[in-house]
C-alpha cells in the first residue's frame, strides 16, 4: 500500500492554478446556465401559458425529491446550426436519475426549442442516452414533445445507419433484452417519430395536449384530401379508447409524471455485476485542491500522484510494477468505497532504473507494455477501470522505433479494445494522436467518458500541428510563383492555430458528443462513482479475450 500526497495549497503556483482552473471552471457555468434555459425565457412563458411544464420541470418532478439529475451532453450542439438560430442542448435532454431510489435514464424533449425538432446532432444524442441504457442494462423513460425531424436537415438525420431510425431499433432491441421503456406523451409526436413511444412497453399521452400520428392534418389533407384537426385525428382519446395505441389517458403533466412514477414502482429487482464495494473513505487531502495542481498550460508537467492522492479512498494505491514504465501509472485503489483499477498518464518527467529521463505524458515501449498487463488483470479480477488522460502520444524517433514501440503501442490498444469490465475515461488535459486511442477514447467504448475544462483533444498539439499546416500551404503558394513575407507568415500562423485551438477544445469536443460530458475537476471522485453504480447495474460481462498479440 503507498500513501499519496503532500501538502500544496499555500505555494503561489498552486494559487496560480487554482484561480485559473476557476475561471474556467465559471466560463463552463455561465455557458450551461444559458443552455439550461432553452429556447429562452419567452418560449418558457409560452409553454407555461398552455399548462404544460418545461423538460427540465418534468425531470425534476419525475425524479426522487432531493435526489440529482446526472444531466449528460449538456453541451451539445453548441454555437452548431447558429444559422438557424442554433440547437440549446440540442433540443434533447437526457440523463440519469433515481425514481423510488432506482437509477433510470431519462430523456425529455425540449418543445422550447424548435418545438423539440431533431437536429442531426439531436439524433446522435438520443442514441447515446439509449446506448448508456442498454451498455448499462439500466430502464429508460422518454418524455416526448417534439415536432419531428428539422426538415431543413433532413438529409443529414434519415437515412443512415447512425440516423433517425436506429432509434427505433434500439427500441426493439433492447425490449428483447428485458430493459423496461415507458414513454409518455406531452405533446406533439409525429410520423416516423411516433414509432419511439409505441414501440416502448407502455405509453401514456397527455389529454388536450398529446398526440401521435404518422401524418399531421395539413399532410393528411394533401395526400388523400381529408380535412380533419389533429385531436381528432390522433389525440389522447382517439389513441387510446378508439385504436387502442396508447395506454393512459393522463389530465395534465404532473398527473402524468405521478403515473410513471407508480409504474416504475412495481419493476421487479435485477441481478448486479456485484463489482467490489467497501465502506468508503475520504482521500486524506481535500479534492478541491485538484484545481491547484492542473498547470495553466497543458504543456506544463505536474505530478498525477498529487492528483490521485485528491481522489482515491484514504490517499492510498496498491501500484502495480511501480519502478517499470514510469510515464504511466497503473493501480489497484478505492474510490467511494468501489474498487478500481487506474491507469493515469504521470505527466512529470520521471528517471528511469538505467538513468535516462523520460518526457512526462508521453508512452514509451515499457509503459505500453506495463499498462497492457494491468489492464489484462483487471479483467481477470472483474474490477471497473479508470482512464486518466493526460496524454501527447507514443514516443517516436529511431530509438523508440527500433525498440518495437509500434508493437509494445499495438498491445495496449488491443486489450483496451477487447477489455469487458467498465471502463470510465477522464481527459484531463491533452489527448493526442494514438494517446487518445491507447488510453480509452470515445472510439474504444468507454462506458462514460468526461473531460475536464481544460482538455485538448486532437490528433497532434497545437504548435506543431500548425506549424505543419503552415509549412503546407506556404509549399502550396509557392508553387503559384507567390512568396510570403516574415509578416505574412506570422499573420497565416496565428490565423492557423487559433482555428486549430477552436477545434481541439473540450466544447467543440462536447458539441459532437466525442465526450459526455465537460465536468468540474472537483467533482470527479463522486463521478467516478456515480459512474460504477450504473455500470454496476448490467451483470453480463463477456469473456475476456485479446485474440493475437505479438510479444
Amino acid at each position: 500500500m503507498k500513501i499519496l500526497g503532500t501538502p500544496l495549497s499555500d505555494t503561489e503556483i498552486f494559487l496560480r492554478r487554482e484561480d485559473h482552473q476557476k475561471n474556467l471552471i465559471r466560463k463552463l457555468n455561465a455557458h450551461i446556465d444559458i443552455i439550461k434555459l432553452g429556447g429562452g425565457k419567452g418560449a418558457i412563458e409560452k409553454q407555461h401559458a398552455r399548462g404544460k411544464l418545461t423538460a427540465r420541470e418534468r425531470i425534476e418532478k419525475l425524479i426522487d425529491k432531493d435526489s440529482h439529475f446526472f444531466e449528460l451532453n449538456t453541451l451539445a450542439a453548441f454555437e452548431m446550426y447558429e444559422e438557424y438560430g442554433g440547437a440549446p442542448s440540442s433540443g434533447t435532454i437526457y440523463g440519469i436519475g433515481k425514481i423510488h431510489n432506482r437509477n433510470f435514464v431519462i430523456v425529455a424533449n425540449d418543445a422550447t426549442v424548435k418545438a423539440g425538432a431533431w437536429f442531426p446532432i439531436t439524433a446522435k444524442k438520443n442514441l447515446r442516452a439509449q446506448e448508456i441504457a442498454i451498455e448499462n442494462r439500466l430502464p429508460i423513460i422518454y418524455l416526448v414533445d417534439s415536432a419531428g425531424v428539422f426538415l431543413p436537415l433532413q438529409d443529414e438525420i434519415f437515412p443512415d445507419k447512425e440516423h433517425f431510425g436506429k432509434i427505433f431499433r434500439n427500441n426493439a432491441i433492447m425490449s428483447s433484452m428485458g430493459i423496461p421503456q415507458i414513454s409518455a406523451i406531452m405533446g406533439s409526436c409525429v410520423a416516423g417519430g411516433a414509432y419511439l413511444p409505441i414501440m416502448s412497453d407502455e405509453a401514456l399521452i397527455v389529454e388536450g395536449e398529446g398526440s401521435v400520428f404518422l401524418a399531421g392534418s395539413h399532410l393528411v389533407k394533401a395526400a388523400i384530401g381529408e380535412e380533419i384537426d389533429n385531436e381528432n385525428l390522433g389525440g389522447a382519446v382517439v389513441q387510446s379508447n378508439i385504436s387502442g395505441v396508447t395506454d393512459y389517458i393522463m389530465k395534465n403533466d404532473s398527473e402524468c409524471l405521478t403515473q410513471i412514477r407508480n409504474l416504475v414502482e412495481k419493476i421487479g429487482r435485477f441481478e448486479q455485476a456485484g463489482y467490489n464495494r467497501i465502506e468508503s473513505k475520504l482521500p486524506q487531502f481535500n479534492s478541491n485542491e485538484i484545481l491547484g495542481i492542473l498547470p495553466e498550460d497543458t504543456t506544463k508537467p505536474y505530478d498525477t500522484y498529487e492528483l490521485l492522492a485528491r481522489i482515491v479512498d484514504n490517499s492510498e494505491i496498491d501500484e502495480y510494477k511501480a519502478g517499470f514504465g514510469k510515464t504511466i501509472i497503473a493501480a489497484y485503489a478505492r474510490i467511494d468505497g468501489w474498487a478500481v483499477g487506474i491507469v493515469a498518464n504521470q505527466r512529470s518527467v520521471v528517471k528511469t532504473e538505467k538513468g535516462e529521463m523520460q518526457i512526462g505524458g508521453v508512452i514509451y515501449s515499457d509503459s505500453a507494455d506495463k499498462a497492457t498487463r494491468f489492464i489484462m488483470n483487471c479483467n481477470q479480477k472483474k474490477i471497473p477501470l479508470v482512464f486518466l488522460q493526460d496524454v501527447t502520444g507514443f514516443m517516436v524517433g529511431s530509438k523508440a522505433e527500433h525498440g518495437g514501440i509500434i508493437k509494445d503501442g499495438a498491445k495496449m490498444v488491443n486489450v483496451v479494445a477487447n477489455s469487458v469490465v467498465p471502463k470510465i475515461t477522464f481527459i484531463i488535459g491533452n489527448s493526442y494522436g494514438a494517446g487518445n486511442y491507447a488510453m480509452c477514447g470515445k472510439a474504444y467504448d468507454p462506458r462514460f467518458i468526461y473531460a475536464f475544462p481544460n482538455a485538448k483533444i486532437a490528433v497532434m498539439g497545437g504548435s506543431q500541428a500548425s506549424n505543419v499546416l503552415l509549412d503546407i500551404r506556404i509549399k502550396q503558394m509557392e508553387k503559384t510563383g507567390k512568396e510570403f513575407s516574415k509578416e505574412q507568415k506570422e499573420k497565416l500562423l496565428n490565423e492557423i492555430t487559433n482555428s486549430y485551438d477552436e477545434k481541439n477544445s473540450p466544447y467543440y469536443a462536447a458539441a459532437r458528443l466525442w465526450i459526455d460530458e465537460i465536468i468540474d475537476p472537483r467533482f470527479t471522485r463522486e463521478i467516478i462513482s456515480a459512474s460504477i453504480e450504473y455500470a454496476n447495474n448490467n451483470p453480463i460481462m463477456n469473456k475476456f479475450n485479446t485474440g493475437v498479440i505479438q510479444t
